[in-house]
């Protein structure tokens, strides 16, 4: 059975390897093995943002997507390794080109799987399914309070991240899902 508290308990203890990303994709690998149990305790229902542990040195999330939900690009400004439980999540890269970005690639990890992500990387995230793309994010440091960039909503270009903006965006796309204006 998933138990998210030993989860976090063997996270905390990778953050002494010499490459703590790795051994925390280890650990996230191993708790995918039956992306049901993982499901069967975190019980995805709506897309959305849920932490399940903070600290300076490390964050743990349980990330839902709506079915076609796209969130622009953004960076994390430290390494993270995400694991998806249920459907796919769709990454693509981007390079800074001065205030703007030019997309260099991408990569789609789907149920079972895992991505570490280095800590200058820059990507955007879309569930290309029509149900809930459901994940563990885990990040090598304090996401809530990282400060961070986002390239949108809108205009392709560099601003502050803003959580609420965030929290919008999950809003607008479960409405899309279920059918309401999201007004």
């Amino acid at each position: 059975m998933f138990d998210v508290d030993e989860l976090v308990a063997d996270c905390q203890a990778a953050l002494t390897e010499d490459r703590p990303p790795l051994a925390v994709r280890d650990i996230l690998t191993r708790a995918l093995e039956r992306p049901s149990a993982v499901g069967d305790v975190l019980r995805p229902a709506t897309g959305g943002i849920t932490l399940l542990h903070r600290a300076p040195d490390l964050t743990v999330l349980h990330a839902v997507w709506a079915p076609g939900m796209h969130l622009f690009p953004h960076d994390h400004r430290m390494w993270a390794v995400i694991g998806i439980y249920a459907g796919q999540e769709d990454n693509a890269f981007y390079r800074r080109a001065d205030r703007t970005l030019t997309e260099s690639g991408g990569k789609a990890i789907a149920e079972g799987e895992v991505l570490v992500l280095g800590d200058d990387v820059i990507h955007s995230v879309a569930n290309p399914l029509d149900r809930l793309t459901a994940a563990i994010h885990i990040y090598g440091g304090d996401f809530v309070d990282q400060p961070r960039s986002v390239w949108g909503p809108g205009p392709v270009e560099e601003r502050p991240y803003d959580m609420a903006v965030i929290e919008a965006e999950f809003t607008k796309a479960n409405a899309a899902w279920r059918g309401e204006s999201g007004e």
